[in-house]
């Protein structure tokens, strides 16, 4: 299983063509995509039409889902945060910390076109769909 960051959902569904919405497709035809809690909101926000949103919600409810942030895990991430500090790197967005912390634990790959994982891959270990 993989977990797929909203990053690449947004391109999935605007049709954008990248090597990480392809490699979704395949994914997707292979049931192994799992999703979040986090994703989730990331994903439905962006939507403004409520067509749209419903074939979102059906995207996601087909996935296996997982609840990503609990105390355990917020603590995690926070010491992983403050390891990428000391690394000089600091994370745009929160959330970001959380998805990556997550597959760390888990051990799932993650598929993203987001450069605030680069870093966790080079210093955390996070390991990278591609």
């Amino acid at each position: 299983m993989i977990i797929v960051d909203t990053s690449v959902w947004i391109d999935y569904v605007r049709g954008i063509d990248t090597p990480q919405t392809d490699l979704l497709d395949y994914e997707l035809l292979h049931d192994r995509v799992a999703t979040g809690d986090l994703i989730i909101v990331e994903f439905l926000q962006g939507f403004r039409e409520e067509k749209d949103i419903k074939i979102a919600k059906q995207i996601m409810d087909r996935l296996e889902y997982y609840d990503f942030l609990g105390k355990e895990m917020a603590i995690i991430s926070a010491e992983n945060y403050r390891k990428l500090r000391k690394h000089g790197v600091t994370v745009r967005k929160t959330i970001d910390v959380i998805i990556g912390t997550f597959c760390l634990e888990k051990g799932f790959e993650l598929l993203h076109n987001d450069r605030d994982f680069d870093p966790m891959e080079q210093y955390l270990g996070l390991k990278v769909k591609r």
